[in-house]
């Protein structure tokens, strides 16, 4: 979609006597664009041709004579582009034109010759032009010319595209209308241009995108994300036997690219983003959506569901990748101490839009699309100011008019009020938002060392019944006690795989707080010492390890081998181990019957012993990558023991005594 499909650097001047590299040319070029302002059938090739040749002169000019630009500034050169465009004079020129301007930009080096393209605001003129997006070639020239716009910001050149004194940044706020678009390039590319432009650092232009386009934006963005983990559980409920999987794969591939862009977004560490990306994911995403769908599956309910083994994947995903602080610490939080009570304390529809909380937690279409509350967004507020001079926007009358037009809608909008809840949000109500959530964020620790230290104070008798109650109300854990529950299948892995992956991962995260993790005796792999561990989880782990030691257990590798991983990280310290007694002992029965196992099989195969080598070697040479595991979509389907699904051995159950020799040799 992005191809180049042909030459840019044209013929159509056969004068081979004039330099094509020079200002002489390019003067002759501005000679033919001056008798040629209306595009007609007859010299469209020639004004690409020349178009093309300008660009080639330019990018020389660059490197060479800086005369040229001097030139091609002093001439507006510019505003033919522009006026060809708004010619509508068909796909044909529009596709040339926006591929000349791409490699344009991105062939000039020199910050002085970016300036001379960039003055007069014409570039920004081109960005907000109405292109019909509707044509593929259009479409993709018109994103890679953002792209590489996108890729010039710094803090010298966002003043050419950001406008502090009309509040607008065309070049961010047209990207990000396609951040929805079908074909996946597209999305790519806005994604690259919104991190470019979260990374410059400029307070003004920040603040712009906080207060004006952050909500709207990450709203619309997490109830994309939201509908597609919609599709994706709906792919694997109706694909029970493994006919579907390359859609699967490529809908987990997509939660996998939302997942790293969000993280990109939080490793920028813009704080002020930060905290509405996270309430926004917090509050209408992870915990209405992803947490929400740990509780019990018979209980009923209105609220969007998914499936608990695509939800215990996808939160495995989410700690495996994003490492922010305040962001994994709520959502652990929830999962380790939460209370559906406190979590869903009001229906959607109950929620007037403007007394929205993040307290009340939902997942729900924002009311207006985006592009609908970006065009709101600009004109609230804005206050009618004389333009700074050399930035006069081409045609700008015609918008004015149209400004005006729109602020009486607005206007008249405004006067219908309260009646069906306010379709907008005020940028003062937005940064009231956003105080919320840095307050609720930041109460969480306060509230956990308040319940520590109250049982270290010396209390009445009528003090430490009240702490006892509140004690075994803390220890009231369902989202927990529901990740403990899918441990305990005799069946089958197909739950427990998951647990183990989303007790890894949160144990491994770098942002989790590891008090957290120590409250409730879950692994830290960096903690030096230990005198306790989780012993209803080493239970739990204990007895996946004696089922898969079973001639019928239908225990996977990849799952005994995790669990394994969790057992070590759970007992073993730098200096010894801290194992019970009756939990080693358990441990010791688990290996006899493996044992036994083995000596049945050694018996009956004559080559395993070179299958017990090659096992033994693949493993020490590769072992288990959680992250790798935990993007492989074959596991959010049934376990299956074909081989003929494609699927690896570690990841299915054997079929046939080749394949079970195989396994336990492993085992």
């Amino acid at each position: 979609m992005f191809g180049r499909s042909r030459s840019w650097v044209g013929g159509g001047h056969s004068k081979s006597s004039r330099n094509i590299h020079s200002l002489d040319h390019l003067k002759y070029l501005y000679h033919v664009l001056t008798k040629n302002t209306t595009v007609t059938e007859q010299n469209r090739n020639l004004l690409v041709e020349t178009i093309r040749s300008i660009t080639e002169i330019l990018i020389w000019g660059d490197q060479n004579d800086s005369s040229v630009f001097d030139f091609f500034l002093e001439k507006n050169m510019f505003v033919f582009f522009l006026n060809i465009l708004r010619q509508k004079s068909g796909r044909y020129v529009c596709v040339q034109l926006l591929q000349t301007l791409n490699i344009l930009f991105e062939n000039i080096s020199h910050e002085t010759s970016l300036y001379y393209l960039l003055s007069n605001n014409y570039v920004n003129s081109i960005i907000v032009h109405k292109f019909d997006f509707s044509d593929e070639e259009i479409m993709a020239y018109y994103i890679s010319f953002l792209k590489t716009l996108s890729l010039k910001l710094n803090n010298h050149t966002v003043h050419f595209f950001y406008n502090e004194h009309t509040n607008d940044f065309a070049l961010y706020t047209e990207a990000i209308k396609f951040f929805n678009h079908p074909e996946s390039m597209v999305r790519i590319a806005v994604r690259t241009i919104t991190l470019n432009v979260y990374k410059v650092d400029n307070q003004a232009m920040l603040h712009y995108i906080r207060d004006k386009t952050a909500v709207p934006y990450f709203s619309n963005l997490v109830w994309f994300i939201g509908s597609h983990v919609i599709e994706l559980d709906n792919c694997v409920q109706t694909d029970e036997e493994h006919r579907n999987r390359g859609k699967l794969s490529d809908l987990v591939a997509e939660h996998l690219d939302h997942l790293h862009y969000l993280n990109d977004i939080l490793i920028i560490n813009c704080e002020f983003l930060n905290d509405v990306l996270t309430d926004h994911l917090l509050n209408r995403l992870f915990l209405p959506l992803y947490v929400y769908s740990l509780e019990n599956p018979d209980k009923g309910g209105e609220r969007p569901k998914i499936s608990l083994p695509v939800s215990l994947y996808l939160l495995s995903q989410v700690f495996l990748i994003i490492h922010h602080a305040p962001l994994v610490n709520s959502l652990a939080e929830v999962i380790l101490n939460g209370d559906l009570s406190e979590t869903y304390t009001k229906p959607a529809q109950d929620v007037p839009r403007s007394s929205a909380k993040p307290s009340i937690r939902c997942f729900i279409k924002p009311t207006e699309t985006l592009e609908r509350s970006l065009e709101m967004n600009k004109h609230k507020g804005k206050k009618r100011m004389q333009k700074r001079p050399n930035y006069k926007n081409v045609g700008e009358e015609e918008d004015e008019e149209r400004g005006s037009a729109e602020d009486a809608q607005e206007d008249a909008e405004k006067t219908k009020g309260t009646e069906g809840g306010s379709k907008s949000m005020k940028t003062s109500g937005e940064r009231e938002e956003i105080e919320m959530v840095i307050m609720k964020l930041g109460k969480l620790s306060e509230v956990a060392a308040a319940g520590t230290s109250v049982q270290e104070q010396n209390t009445t008798d009528e003090e430490k019944s009240a702490a006892t109650n509140s004690e075994n109300a803390q220890w009231s854990r369902p989202f927990l006690d529901m990740v403990y529950h899918a441990l305990d299948s005799p069946d089958d892995d197909y739950h427990a795989l998951f647990v183990l992956c989303l007790l890894y991962a949160m144990s491994h995260n770098k942002g989790m707080d590891p008090e957290k993790l120590k409250r409730i005796q879950l692994p830290v792999p960096s903690e030096a010492e230990k005198t306790t561990y989780n012993h209803l989880l080493a239970e739990r782990l204990i007895r996946i390890m004696n089922n898969a030691a079973q001639p019928d257990g239908r225990i996977r590798l990849a799952t005994l081998e995790l669990s394994c991983l969790l057992l070590k990280q759970q007992v073993l310290t730098s200096s010894g181990c801290v194992i019970k007694d009756v939990h080693l002992a358990c441990l010791e029965g688990a290996r006899e019957e493996s044992v036994h196992l083995v000596r049945h099989f050694y018996k009956g195969e004559e080559i395993f012993l070179d299958m017990f080598e090659d096992e033994y070697r693949s493993m020490t040479i590769k072992p288990m990558n959680v992250e790798y595991l935990m993007m492989d979509a074959s596991i959010l389907l049934p376990p299956t023991g074909t081989p003929l699904t494609g699927i690896d051995f570690v990841k299915r159950l054997p079929c046939g005594d080749v394949e079970k020799t195989r396994r336990i040799t492993v085992t």
